[in-house]
Order: structure tokens, then C-alpha cells, then sequence
């Protein structure tokens, strides 16, 4: 039997170790920043200055409870690559710096935007996205294991990165107001609405693509039916709507058509 390209694990060396305590480390550290910046303990709380900056594309609060579930996932993920047989693993090697950064860069857009540093916030927030579209490229390039990479790797990583790819494009709405765009009316509505629909369709291409299909897909859909729910322009519900159509039927497509030899849960991962 072929050893697939993530399955294999070699001796692990002290640069393993030092990433995989790392990587635990700043799921740590995430953990602990969103708590403080979601109780204004280094200004504003990040509700409070996403509200004073809002636009057509705002989720509903309620939204942003999804930080729970990503958080947790990812510190599952943490403490299994520091678990006895996964630091040497070829996957953990390409993707856990990156991981790294990930939970960095998390803790300083806190900092920042509760700091009422938007345009920093919205420049560290980019790159975040940036370092976890690589870590979702690498697993896409290196199979799943098994189910525990599905879900516990592929699947944390996947979450993750279907969130802050809408709250990206949110981010880039409130700096612009933030700077003296308009929050609302007809050029917000439009700019709004055309977003969303790229967003959308870059989505559906992921879900299509990527590892980890199916949390990505929910995580992207939660945002944008939040979207929604706030009940902005008729304009920017019909694109978010849409946008969320197109990533919920492509993750259902790849639910359905496996490729061949794959069993339908292989979509988690």
C-alpha cells in the first residue's frame, strides 16, 4: 500500500517541537486576545468600533459567536500536532508556520481594531487571510490521513478560513467608512452588492477545489446569511443571497459526486 504524502512522518527534529509548542501556544494566545477584545480591555471592544463604522455588508452581532467554534477548533488541532507521532508529519512541516502566523496576526487585528486602528486592522486582517489561504492550499496539495485529519486538521483550518474570507471584504467596508465613505446609499449599496457576488463566486470555486469543502462552505454561508438578517438593501440581500446559493449548492455538488474511489465523507477534508 502507497503511504500518502501527509501520512508520512519522520523522526521529529527540535524545529518541529518548536513549531508544534508554537502553534499551541498562539491557539492559546488567540483564545485569550479574543476574550479581552471582546470586552473592550484594549479600548473599544471590537463590537463597539465595528458599530460606530457600520455598512450595507455588517453581519448580525450574533455572528461573531462563530469565533467560539473556530477558536476551539483550532486549539484541538494545536494539541494534536504536539501529540507523539504527528510533529515530524510532512503536512504539520508545511502548514504549521503558517498556523503560527495565523493565530499572530488573529491577536494583532484585535489589538488594532479595538484600538480604533482600522486601516492597520484591515492590513493585518488581509494578511491573515493571505497565511491561511496557504495553509488551506498546502492540505489541498497533501490528502487527509484519515478521518482525524479530516477532522481535526482540514477541518479547523478550512472553518477558519471561510470566516475570514467574509470578514475580509466586511473589514474592507468599515475602513472605508471609517475614512469617510459612505456607510449606506447608493454607491455603498452597489460597491456592497458586487462584492458580495465576487466573494461568492470566489467561494464556490473553493469549495469546489479545496480541502475541507464542507466547513468552509458553512462557514462562508453563516456569514452571509448574517448578512441578511440585518436586512440591508434589497440589492445587497439579492447578492448576498446568491453568493450563498452558489457556495451551498457547489458544497452540496461535492457532497453528492465524489470522485472516484472517495467515500462522501471525503468532502470534510
Amino acid at each position: 500500500m502507497t503511504t500518502t504524502v501527509s501520512a508520512r512522518t519522520t523522526r521529529p527534529t527540535t524545529a518541529d517541537r518548536v513549531r508544534s509548542v508554537a502553534l499551541l501556544l498562539g491557539a492559546v494566545l488567540q483564545i485569550v486576545a479574543g476574550a479581552l477584545g471582546g470586552s473592550g480591555a484594549f479600548g473599544l471592544s471590537v463590537g463597539q468600533v465595528a458599530q460606530e463604522n457600520t455598512t450595507v455588508v455588517m453581519p448580525a452581532p450574533a455572528a461573531f459567536s462563530i469565533w467560539g467554534p473556530i477558536y476551539a477548533a483550532i486549539l484541538l488541532l494545536a494539541v494534536r500536532q504536539v501529540l507523539p507521532g504527528q510533529p515530524g508529519r510532512a503536512v504539520h512541516r508545511a502548514t504549521g508556520w503558517w498556523l503560527v502566523a495565523s493565530t499572530l496576526l488573529n491577536a494583532g487585528w484585535i489589538l488594532a481594531f479595538s484600538a480604533q486602528a482600522v486601516v492597520l486592522a484591515q492590513v493585518v486582517i488581509v494578511a491573515l487571510l493571505v497565511v491561511l489561504a496557504v495553509a488551506l492550499a498546502q492540505l489541498t496539495r497533501l490528502p487527509a490521513a484519515g478521518v482525524a485529519d479530516r477532522l481535526l486538521l482540514h477541518g479547523p483550518v478550512a472553518l477558519y478560513a471561510g470566516w475570514v474570507s467574509v470578514a475580509t471584504v466586511v473589514g474592507a467596508a468599515t475602513t472605508g467608512t471609517f475614512l469617510g465613505a459612505p456607510g449606506a446609499g447608493g454607491v455603498a449599496t452597489v460597491l456592497g452588492a458586487l462584492v458580495l457576488l465576487v466573494t461568492g463566486a470566489i467561494a464556490a470555486v473553493v469549495v469546489a477545489r479545496g480541502a475541507g469543502a464542507l466547513p468552509y462552505a458553512a462557514s462562508v454561508v453563516w456569514a452571509l446569511a448574517a448578512i441578511v438578517v440585518m436586512g440591508p438593501p434589497v440589492a445587497v440581500v439579492v447578492a448576498a443571497l446568491v453568493a450563498l446559493v452558489a457556495v451551498l449548492a457547489t458544497a452540496v455538488r461535492r457532497v453528492l459526486v465524489a470522485p472516484p474511489g472517495r467515500r462522501v465523507p471525503a468532502a470534510l477534508g
